[in-house]
């Protein structure tokens, strides 16, 4: 992957304003609940179409087109028929590495792509390989997309003019620190090690798509440009258009930027057998994980095969869905697994069937290990049962409804027409896959599951302990010098020579009408509970949260992780229902319930197909209204949660995450807790089912809730079936939660505080001064000021530290949307030769913007101009719109508040901004964390001038 945008990759890495995924459910002996008839799986199959029409150019340019007015952007989304799968030997991670040069400019548009994409207002945009494929995407409004079909035409006809030497030694560079990046992370070498034993040597899908980092650094400018001119022409390549445009129109405009653009050789496919193992395999190895994690992997058919999709749904009743015969048996009855999965990663040719189970600590991983063994053997033995199947499917049909609100992104209508027209010379075969879903059948999933799970599998066992040297080896780290390291008196090596570049006008970007956001209606329920609701009708679902001012600043400071324990054990079992038959209710709707801690607020949402959708909120209405709290149930997931804080604890980010708060705010303070959101070790092995349902009484009550409302559906409509579910919910007699923000008065000097993590092949770097600004201040120049500091993806502290210098994948800062005091946070994982040299480049870069070099006229411009065009963009789904909405209600802003944001934005000036920033930040008060391998970092922090410490994570 190229690049994540700002936002995406913020709420990703400091979780501040969010808490991870919730734990496993829970079973629990309870009197049988009346579950409502859902509707029936073939009338939800019929309600997922996406119309097309598609047309070829001359040169062999596919081009599918999908109309859809409900917001005025286009989803454009290139597809090349090629991938890792496509490497010859000695070239592994090549497409990848293409991939990355082909947004660093054209013949036309020299430069990063990322600020151009950036300037139109450009959402949902990224580029990604894959073993099969290459494409890029984005979502710009209407009237950019003359300039995005530009941009995607001249870096497909007329690239290799403006592709340096430089410019592959960087991005080899950035590419280099991704793949350590990847590695860093627990279990990070299991890929390799999966690679290498189910599939024979020469095998075109035996080597991860990052590669290796000899090979990486073998890669020349011939190898660039024979790789582009033979597998980037049209005539390899799939154009989607998505959203506000038609066919007429899209054949204008795809012949007019694509139709000079020359075809290339005729494609060549690699073609890729499914492999059988000749026996079972199996491996150990160690890494730096909280628990012992089992796999077992299978290699099985293609996305073509017809046996995928039942083989998908033998994996999800098996250990898929929240109700699978794993999760009910190992984690929930026997108790001596803390988290369970079985899934299908699906590729072209293959694909690679995967049962983990991360063992609870304490119990015995060889037994483990049989039991599912066991199980697997039985249940292929006798398959699955109708409900199951049927569950299985209908959360398959309702979970690709959510993803087709979109036009673009990675899920969206366009992607999923392009996959498709790539894979299977059909856009519509999304329409075949869920008819198969749908017509499936015990018998159908049973015999596929035996004919492909049979078969002798790998076993592969990452316990706690040392990483090997031969299992670092299978990584293909090499150390020695670098290829591409040359004398610079040395001559550069010979390289055919491109084209000359053929010139290319680019296209104004034609007016773009401002956001015009959704109306937003409010009401209340008879028991006084308000109701905000706004309507989004593009699919037949409702969105619905009910938001709760708790979050993790009201969690227990002698108890840190009643908060989380509490919103976990929510779904784990009502009065009525036991946390099987939730799982299975939800599963049977089609529906998704979740509860999470936010730093301010606790929400349990509820995602519902419109059908379904009485019946649902029934459902979301007991789980808040009637938790059991049993106490068996809180004893597992107490265990889970202890292994997730130990798990936190083997992470370099949240590692960070956990050290830096109370550094920042003090123990007292309501943010001063792990930004994680899972509490402490102590404080966990300290609640008691009493203090759960204190948090519960207190803080999650009708008279500190509010419901937000969106999707298909009418505020005259759901009213009724609101007031059933919570009209009549009274307040408990216990007094409503208070929070008490206050700064204390210590000194917290600028430090550096190094966490040892022996063996990491990255440091990470996460930094954080307190601003003088609350949420609630809406401070719109300093969150404007943030996108040029670090904010965005041509800010000043990424083009520094990824594209200037190449140590970092990624690197920002953020300022993230907390009612009260805001912090600035500054991240970047760097390579560990580097990370004294990237704090003294992040501090003089933060210092000098916030000094001597300021906004530039040219950085408000093309800041301002971003902010603006991307908003209309920026609401196209429901669940864009729920978050608005619960945004602007935290923070105090009225409803049409992104509505004026277009002129509060144009209204700015680059002194304002700097003014902001200046009054707002102070950078000589930055503490920083830094996570790393002390024996090779220590010695580089001393030439950064700031005192260093020793950190730990004791608790």
């Amino acid at each position: 992957m190229t690049f994540f945008p700002q936002s995406r990759r913020a709420a990703w890495m400091l979780c501040l304003s969010s808490l991870a995924p919730a734990l496993p459910a829970t079973a629990m002996a309870a009197p049988s609940a009346t579950i409502a008839a859902p509707a029936p799986l073939s009338s939800l199959v019929t309600k997922v179409d996406i119309p097309y029409e598609q047309f070829t150019l001359k040169n062999g340019l596919r081009v599918i087109v999908h109309t859809d007015r409900k917001a005025p952007v286009v989803a454009v989304s290139v597809w090349y028929h090629v991938g890792s799968r496509f490497e010859p030997a000695g070239k592994t991670g090549f497409a990848h590495l293409f991939e990355h040069l082909m947004f660093y400019g054209s013949e036309n548009a020299d430069g990063p792509f990322f600020g151009r994409l950036e300037d139109i207002g450009a959402t949902d945009w990224n580029g990604t390989t894959w073993f099969d494929r290459t494409n890029y995407f984005e979502t710009v409004p209407t009237g950019a997309l003359d300039r995005a079909l530009f941009l995607e035409a001249d870096r497909m006809g007329h690239l290799l003019g403006a592709v340096t030497q430089t410019k592959l030694d960087t991005q080899r560079g950035v590419v280099q620190n991704e793949k350590r990046m990847g590695e860093n992370e627990p279990y990070g070498l299991v890929e390799y090690a999966q690679l290498a034993a189910m599939l024979p040597e020469g095998h075109p899908y035996r080597h991860s798509t990052i590669g290796s980092m000899a090979d990486l650094n073998a890669a020349s400018l011939t190898d660039v440009q024979n790789w582009f001119r033979t597998h980037y022409g049209p005539n390899n390549a799939v154009l989607v258009l998505a959203g506000d445009i038609d066919v007429p129109t899209a054949k204008v405009k795809a012949e007019k930027w694509f139709g000079n653009i020359a075809a290339g050789p005729a494609p060549q496919d690699v073609d890729a057998t499914v492999p059988t193992l000749d026996k079972d395999v199996e491996k150990v190895m160690h890494d730096n994980v909280a628990a012992t994690r089992l796999y077992r992997n299978w290699i099985v058919p293609g996305v073509n095969s017809p046996d995928l999709q039942q083989l998908d749904l033998a994996m999800s009743v098996f250990g898929g869905l929240g109700s699978s015969r794993l999760d009910n048996i190992l984690v929930k009855d026997e108790k001596v697994a803390v988290a369970v999965k079985a899934s299908i990663q699906p590729f072209e040719k293959l694909s690679i069937a995967e049962i983990t189970v991360d063992v609870k600590p304490g119990a015995d991983p060889v037994a483990v290990g049989k039991r599912l063994d066991q199980l697997l053997a039985d249940y292929l033995a006798k398959g699955p049962s109708a409900d199951e199947v049927l569950r299985a499917a209908t959360q398959q049909v309702s979970g690709t409804i959510s993803g087709l609100e979109k036009v673009g992104g990675f899920s969206g209508k366009a992607v999923t027409l392009a996959e498709g027209a790539v894979y299977s010379n059909d856009p519509g075969k999304y329409k075949k896959d869920l008819a198969a879903y749908a017509a499936a059948t015990p018998q159908t999933v049973r015999e596929t599951a035996r004919k492909w799970l049979s078969r002798p599998v790998f076993r592969l066992t990452v316990a706690p302990g040392e990483r090997s040297a031969a299992d670092n080896a299978l990584a293909g780290n090499a150390t020695h010098k670098p290829a591409y390291f040359r004398d610079p008196k040395a001559p550069a090596p010979a390289a055919a020579q491109p084209p000359a570049p053929t010139k290319i006008a680019e296209p104004p970007i034609e007016p773009v009408a401002d956001l015009v956001f959704p109306k937003v209606e409010h009401a209340k329920l008879k028991n006084g509970i308000p109701i905000v609701f706004a309507r989004r009708a593009t699919v037949p679902v409702v969105r619905v949260s009910v938001s709760f001012d708790a979050g993790n600043a009201a969690d227990d400071k002698a108890k840190l992780g009643t908060a989380a324990l509490t919103t976990a054990l929510l779904d784990e079992g009502t009065k009525t229902r036991s946390s099987v038959q939730i799982a299975e209710e939800q599963e049977r709707l089609g529906a998704s319930i979740g509860a999470k801690n936010g730093m301010d607020t606790t929400t349990v949402g509820l995602y519902a197909l419109k059908p379904n959708l009485d019946a649902s909120l029934g459902l979301l209405s007991d789980i808040i209204r009637n938790p059991a709290f049993d106490p068996k149930e809180v004893e597992r997931l107490r265990g889970q949660l202890l292994t997730r804080i130990a798990a936190e604890k083997t992470e370099p980010m949240p590692i960070a995450q956990r050290l830096l708060p109370p550094l920042l705010y003090g123990q007292a303070h309501p943010y001063g807790i792990p930004f994680t959101g899972s509490g402490t070790e102590s404080g966990v092995k300290a609640v008691v089912r009493q203090d759960l349902t204190a948090f519960h009484d207190t803080w999650l009550r009708p008279d500190n809730a509010t419901i937000f409302v969106t999707g298909d559906t009418t505020l005259s409509e759901i009213m009724p079936l609101l007031e059933k579910r919570f009209g009549d919910w009274k307040a408990p007699a216990a007094q409503k939660g208070t929070k008490l923000f206050r700064m204390d008065r210590m000194m917290r000097p600028a430090r550096i505080i190094l966490v040892d993590k022996p063996q990491s092949p990255q440091s990470m770097i996460l930094a954080g001064v307190l601003t003088n600004k609350q949420g609630t201040d809406n401070p719109v120049d300093l969150l404007t000021a943030n996108e040029v500091l670090g904010g965005s993806t041509t800010s000043r502290l990424i083009m520094d530290l990824r594209e200037t210098k190449g140590w970092a994948y990624y690197a920002g800062t953020a300022l993230p949307g907390v009612k009260e005091t805001i912090p600035l946070l500054v991240y970047a994982p760097v390579q560990t030769d580097k990370t004294g040299e990237s704090i003294i480049a992040a501090r003089k870069d933060i210092s000098e913007y916030l000094t001597a070099k300021g906004t530039t006229e040219a950085e408000r411009n093309q800041t301002i101009n971003s902010q603006i065009l991307s908003l209309p963009g920026s609401f196209e789904t429901s669940t864009d719109l729920l978050g608005a909405m619960m945004r602007n209600n935290l923070l105090g802003r009225a409803d049409n508040y992104y509505e004026t944001l277009p002129g509060t934005y144009r209204a700015m000036t680059a002194a304002d901004m700097d003014k902001a920033a200046r009054e707002a930040i102070d950078a000589d008060r930055l503490i920083w964390v830094v996570v790393g391998d002390a024996k090779l970092v220590r010695p580089q922090l001393d030439a950064v001038g700031l005192p260093v410490e020793m950190g730990t994570l004791a608790d």
